[in-house]
C-alpha cells in the first residue's frame, strides 16, 4: 500500500482525477465467474432485463458484460427474447430453469446485488489521490467558513494549520465555548472548499464484497434525477469509451460525526451472515473527509479501549480490518481525525496518545471583548436593540465574582429574555432589568 501511495503523481492541487470506465473484463478486476454470478443474481431479483438495463444496474459498459452473457447463454442459464436493430444491448435476457437454480446457489454464496465492486487496489489508489492533505487551503477560505462565528485570532491561527495538516486534532476545554460549533465550521469548510471526491459503491478483495457508498452519510454531487438518462443517451454512454467509471460516485468530502453512541464494533466491518457480504465501518467511509469523535470520554466503551483501537491508524495512517474467516486486509486511514471533549485530557488519555495527536487545541472561556462581540451578534440576530448595560450587569453580578463566562451564555440568556417578552405580549427588547430576570432563572445553569 505504501508503494502505491509513493507512486502516485499527485501535486496537491485541483480536483482528483475521475476513475475511467473499464474497456474489458480484465480492467474491471473481476473474474468472469464472479460477473456471471452477479448477472444471475440481478436477473433473479429483477426479472427479465434488457441488455442496457443490465449494464446500467451493474454500472459496467455493455461490452464488458457481453462476454458473460454469451457464456451464460451457451450454458443454457439464460435465454434471449428478441431485440431491435441496435444489437444485443437491446435484447431481453431471462433466466432459464437451470439459470434460476444457479442464481439461487449464487445468492447463498453472496447475496450482494447492485453495482459491480472495484478491486481493493483501485480503491486504495483513489483514496490516496484525493487525501485531505491535497486540499488547497487559504486563510481566506477558512475565514469564510468561520464567518458566522466570533473567535479570537489566536484560536483561528491554531485551527487553521490543523485543517491544513489533514492529520489528527484534539480539541478540549470547558463546555459551552464553541467546540462543536468550530468542528461543524471545519466540516462546512470541507464541504464547500474541499472539492468533490469519488467513492465506489463497493470494493472486493479475497472474494469478499465490502460496501462503501452510504446515502445516509455521503452526499452525492449529482442527484438521482441528474443521473437518470433516456434509453438513447444510456446506449451511447454504455457503448462509448473514455467515460467515467459508473461504479464510482462523485460526492462532497464526507463529514462523519459520532458521539456517545460510538462503540468498538462500529469500527470493524459489519457482516451480514444472511447476505454474506460486508459494510465498511464509519472511519473508512470518512476517508477523504473528516471523522469527528464528539464528547470523547462518554462513549459506550472506555477511553482506553477506544484509544488502543486508534493507536495503529493514527501512527501509520492505515487500518487493518478482518473478515469473518479471520483474514485481514489493509485500508488507508486518510482523513482529518478529530476528538472533542469537555473532560480533563489528563484523566482521559496518556502521553502516548497525546503524542500521536498532531494538533492540540484548547478552547477556553472568552475574554470580555470576544464575549461582547458574541453577545451583540445574538442581539442582532434576535432583532433586539443593543444594551451595553445588560453586559455590564452580567459582569458586575456574575462574571467578576468568580463565575466563568461561556460563549453559549449569550444565546441562552438572550433567548430567555425573548421568551419573557413574548409571554408578556410585549415587544421583544433588551434592558438591564430583563437581563437580570433572565439571569435569575438561568442562574442554576452557571453552577
Amino acid at each position: 500500500m505504501q508503494q502505491i501511495k509513493n507512486n502516485l503523481d499527485w501535486d496537491g492541487g485541483g480536483a482528483p482525477e475521475a476513475p475511467s470506465a473499464p474497456e474489458n473484463l480484465q480492467q474491471t478486476g473481476l473474474t468472469i465467474g464472479f460477473l456471471n454470478d452477479m448477472i444471475l443474481r440481478m436477473l433473479y431479483t429483477r426479472g427479465g432485463l434488457l441488455g442496457l438495463d443490465l449494464a446500467r444496474l451493474l454500472c459496467l459498459p455493455f461490452k464488458v458484460i457481453e462476454e458473460s452473457l454469451g457464456f451464460l447463454k451457451n450454458e443454457k442459464a439464460i435465454e434471449v427474447l428478441g431485440g431491435d436493430l441496435i444489437g444485443r444491448i437491446s435484447y431481453r435476457f431471462n433466466l432459464t430453469d437451470l439459470g434460476r437454480r444457479r442464481a439461487q446457489e449464487a445468492l447463498k454464496m453472496c447475496a450482494y446485488v447492485g453495482p459491480a465492486p472495484v478491486p481493493l487496489e483501485d480503491y486504495v489508489e483513489q483514496v490516496y489521490r484525493q487525501a485531505v492533505t491535497a486540499i488547497n487551503v487559504s486563510p481566506e477560505a477558512i475565514r469564510a467558513a468561520f464567518s458566522h462565528l466570533v473567535i479570537s485570532d489566536e484560536l483561528f491561527n491554531a485551527v487553521g494549520p490543523a485543517i491544513v495538516s489533514g492529520k489528527s486534532v484534539f480539541i478540549y476545554g470547558p463546555p459551552g465555548n464553541g467546540k462543536t460549533a468550530i468542528t461543524q465550521a471545519i466540516g462546512n469548510f470541507m464541504n464547500t472548499s474541499g472539492g468533490e471526491i469519488y467513492v465506489p459503491f463497493a470494493f472486493m478483495t479475497e472474494n469478499n464484497v465490502v460496501t462503501i457508498f452510504d446515502k445516509s452519510i455521503h452526499e452525492a454531487v449529482d442527484s438521482d434525477d441528474d443521473r437518470m438518462e433516456d434509453n438513447e443517451a444510456t446506449i451511447r454512454r454504455l457503448l462509448n469509451t473514455g467515460a467515467v467509471d459508473p461504479r464510482w460516485v462523485k460526492i462532497k468530502r464526507p463529514v462523519i460525526i459520532t458521539g456517545g453512541e460510538l462503540n468498538l464494533q462500529m469500527l470493524d466491518l459489519r457482516y451480514s451472515a444472511e447476505s454474506n457480504y460486508y459494510q465498511a465501518p464509519l472511519h473508512v467511509k470518512a476517508n477523504g473527509g473528516i471523522f469527528l469523535v464528539d464528547d470523547f470520554g462518554r462513549q459506550l466503551c472506555s477511553p482506553k479501549e477506544l484509544l488502543n483501537r486508534w493507536i495503529v491508524p493514527l501512527e501509520n495512517r492505515v487500518d487493518y480490518l478482518s473478515f469473518a474467516s479471520g483474514q485481514q486486509f489493509q485500508v488507508p486511514f486518510e482523513q482529518l481525525t478529530m476528538f472533542s471533549t469537555n473532560l480533563d485530557p489528563k484523566e482521559l488519555v496518556d502521553e502516548a496518545f497525546l503524542r500521536r495527536m498532531r494538533h492540540k487545541v484548547e478552547i477556553t472561556a472568552p475574554e470580555r471583548d470576544i464575549y461582547e462581540k458574541i453577545f451583540n451578534a445574538v442581539v442582532k440576530k434576535l432583532g433586539m436593540s443593543a444594551c451595553p448595560d445588560a453586559v455590564d450587569f452580567l459582569y458586575d453580578r456574575y462574571y467578576s465574582r468568580g463565575r466563568t463566562p461561556r460563549a453559549s451564555d449569550a444565546r441562552d440568556l438572550l433567548e430567555t429574555v425573548q421568551s419573557i417578552c413574548r409571554f408578556r405580549r410585549m415587544p421583544v427588547q433588551l434592558t438591564r432589568d430583563l437581563m437580570a430576570e433572565a439571569a435569575a432563572s438561568f442562574i442554576r445553569e452557571f453552577k
